[in-house]
């Protein structure tokens, strides 16, 4: 058998996409539903005003049966305006504090909450907390992603766009953190670069002959 030392990164990349290397290194977990009463399953009805956010967790990968980091990602509906925070676990003793810590990122008054069926978000501690703050909590459906696809969207193009698809490990979740409110929330809310310079239009030079000026 050759020695790893000898086998160039080149191979090793040459690897990766094959099904026994993803077997060995990589696993994937569906959102775990959970039957519940918890939360009203339909649509949330912003009419046009701020304040109704679809979050969504992602979960920064795993490595030899050692779990990530988590990002929560929370988007408001009418805004856009983006909200990402990282835990260690998405137990109630992280979860519950990084709720807080959107509720308070966010310019305006949260008024609705909509998230998938995740025994992360459907449980009776977030549901304490967001009735204890008179917010509307509403639920997608089971197996349809598309139901909170404002989230899932902003997933790939905010949070696996910067932080890729390898594992973190969860010790690094308070420098995450950090990172994202001083830099990472700002810059998608207030620095991120949408517009062009442009040159002016200049007015058309009228093709016909100009009249002659009369003695």
């Amino acid at each position: 058998m050759k020695p790893l030392a000898g086998i160039s990164v080149s191979h090793v990349y040459n690897l990766r996409p094959s099904k026994a290397y993803q077997r060995q290194r990589r696993t994937f977990e569906k959102t775990r539903p959970k039957s519940s009463t918890i939360g009203e399953r339909r649509k949330p009805c912003s009419n046009g005003q701020p304040g109704y956010i679809r979050i969504d967790t992602v979960h920064q990968g795993d490595l030899d049966r050692q779990k990530g980091v988590y990002h929560i990602n929370a988007v408001d509906e009418v805004t856009q305006f983006e909200v990402v925070c990282c835990v260690e676990r998405i137990s109630e003793r992280y979860l519950i504090p990084a709720l807080e810590q959107l509720r308070e990122t966010f310019p305006f008054v949260v008024q609705g909450f909509h998230s998938d069926n995740g025994s992360e978000y459907i449980n009776r501690k977030v549901a304490k907390l967001l009735e204890k703050l008179r917010i509307e909590f509403t639920k997608s459906r089971p197996r349809h992603s598309n139901d909170n696809a404002l989230a899932e969207s902003k997933n790939g193009a905010v949070v696996r766009k910067l932080f890729g698809y390898e594992h973190i490990p969860q010790r690094w979740a308070p420098q995450i953190n950090a990172f994202n409110h001083e830099y990472l929330n700002p810059y998608l809310n207030y620095h991120r670069p949408c517009f062009f310079q442009q040159q002016p239009r200049m007015p058309r030079a009228s093709s016909a002959r100009p009249m002659p000026t009369p003695i």
